[in-house]
């Protein structure tokens, strides 16, 4: 009988062992923090990857396809205007109106800000036991920010190295974890690529911590150069013009209805200093496929090393660009095609795959969705909010409107006062453009200039401006409340002096 009551005494505490071992490990599990993979590609039109809708049906991007069935693509992201602004809102989760110090200084693309006054995120995930890396082009300030933001860094420091800021595919001054800067002479995209494999490897890092790394591709900003292995790839396919390259455009603002970069040859095909509308969309599409290789062997080394699990891929870009549209071979203005960007969110059994959300969001929430998904609080100072909800359920409720503001080249309270005839650069006025729903509004800041209004449900090439429709008239009004009340909401100081709109007659 005791030699019973030993054994079941045995079996209880061996059973209690088990058991508690058991919820540590699940515990353990439950707050293990996933790596983050923020793959940021360059002017980067979403008509140019495969799974969206509006692509070429030419287009081949089978790495970044597998991206989206494997996870969620976002239908309506708004990431930025251009390329400084945008980068500064993901390092910062404000909008460029709110990051103050930053500032175009010197020869373009000079700028500087002072990180007291204009902290990065990347920081703080330092301080709570990440490992952080950039690789890439920087385009915000001279100083990069290894040592304070970044453990591991290879940076092409664009605003320091101006003589070289055209360099985007071949001869970049890279300089290395803070140190000594070397000419890499070889095609970027792929020397980015190869950079982040070593570092998902485990080379040069603490392999004890999760890690987060900020991979940001040149491609495919001008000069649209493709690796020679691409040079032969989509000969002889369809590309259509679009039916707005020519000005005028009735119904727009003045300065949109106007608005032409591109030239007629003499059989009506555009064209730009010599180079048809067809080879350079065509070179566009080509300098893409090494993307979506670099995509593939990031995927594929996730895998082997056992990490893809546990690591949150989010694919974007820091905004569209526009072939044509609305008279544009350009970003900067509020129309889908030229700031409109992919993003594809995914980690196995964390994002449901192969689906779509059409919510619109914003850049702003990119940086609140990180921390959340590395469990860490949200920082109150970010204008963005948290897109874990819908990284759950792409049809949950979300009561935030997208909204973009283009402020040209300033920041923070330079941007309270804006310029007395509304214009930006590029021939592009200051703007706000919001997004709810189906239904986008945007605002010029030229005195007097009409307002826009447009369903991208039934217009999605944005043709038809309906805010001069009189069965519109409320929805106008309420689009343009809810623009005024999320500017007050982020502290935008020129929402007070925005002049008067003006209207078709």
């Amino acid at each position: 009988m005791p030699i019973t009551r030993h054994l079941l005494t045995l079996l209880l505490f061996t059973s209690l062992f088990c058991l508690g071992r058991f919820e540590k490990a699940v515990a353990t599990e439950q707050i293990k923090r996933p790596n983050i993979l923020f793959i940021y590609t360059d002017d980067h039109s979403y008509r140019s990857i495969g799974c969206y809708p509006g692509s070429h049906p030419w287009v081949r991007t089978p790495n970044i396809d597998r991206l989206a069935k494997e996870g969620m693509r976002f239908d309506a992201a708004y990431i930025g205007t251009w390329c400084m602004p945008s980068r500064a809102t993901q390092l910062t989760g404000r909008h460029q109106f709110g990051i103050e110090s930053m500032r175009m200084q010197g020869k373009y693309p000079g700028s500087e800000y002072d990180p007291e006054q204009t902290p990065f995120w990347p920081k703080t995930f330092r301080e709570q036991g990440y490992f952080t890396g950039q690789i890439g082009k920087w385009h915000t300030g001279t100083d990069t920010g290894f040592g304070r933001d970044w453990d591991y860094q290879l940076v092409w420091n664009r605003p320091k190295y101006t003589g070289t800021a055209g360099h985007y595919y071949y001869d970049q001054p890279v300089t290395f974890h803070g140190g000594e800067t070397k000419e890499i002479k070889r095609y970027s995209t792929d020397q980015y690529t190869d950079w982040a494999i070593e570092f998902l490897n485990g080379d040069g890092r603490d392999t004890s911590k999760p890690w987060y790394l900020w991979l940001c591709y040149g491609a495919v900003h001008g000069p649209y150069t493709p690796a020679e292995r691409h040079l032969e790839e989509y000969q002889n396919v369809d590309i259509p013009v679009p039916v707005d390259i020519f000005p005028p455009r009735p119904g727009k603002p003045d300065w949109a209805s106007k608005f032409g970069v591109w030239k007629k040859e003499k059989d009506g095909f555009p064209y730009i200093k010599d180079r048809s509308y067809y080879d350079q969309v065509q070179q566009y599409h080509q300098a893409v496929r090494a993307i979506d290789e670099g995509v593939g062997r990031l995927i594929k080394t996730l895998e082997e090393t056992g990490q893809r699990e546990n690591t949150l891929i989010v694919f974007t870009s820091d905004q569209g660009f526009a072939w044509g549209q609305h008279g544009f071979r350009h970003k900067l203005a509020g129309y889908d095609a030229n700031i409109r960007s992919p993003l594809i969110v995914s980690q196995p059994g964390r994002i449901p795959a192969g689906t779509v959300c059409r919510t619109p969001v914003s850049g702003v929430d990119l940086p609140p969705t990180f921390f959340s998904q590395a469990g860490l609080d949200v920082p109150a100072t970010m204008h963005g909010h948290d897109l874990s909800p819908l990284l759950k359920d792409p049809e949950a409720q979300w009561n935030h409107p997208a909204m973009i503001a283009n402020t040209w080249q300033y920041f923070g309270s330079d941007t309270n006062i804006p310029p007395a005839d509304g214009l930006g650069g590029q021939g592009i006025p200051w703007y706000v453009m919001l997004r709810e729903g189906k239904y986008k509004y945007i605002r010029s800041l030229i005195p007097g200039e009409l307002e826009e209004l447009y369903n991208l449900e039934s217009d999605p090439e944005e043709l038809t401006n309906l805010a001069q429709e009189q069965d519109q008239s409320t929805r106008l009004k309420e689009m343009r409340k809810a623009t005024l009340a999320e500017l007050k909401r982020t502290e935008a100081g020129f929402v007070e002096r925005m002049p008067a709109v003006g209207d078709l007659e």
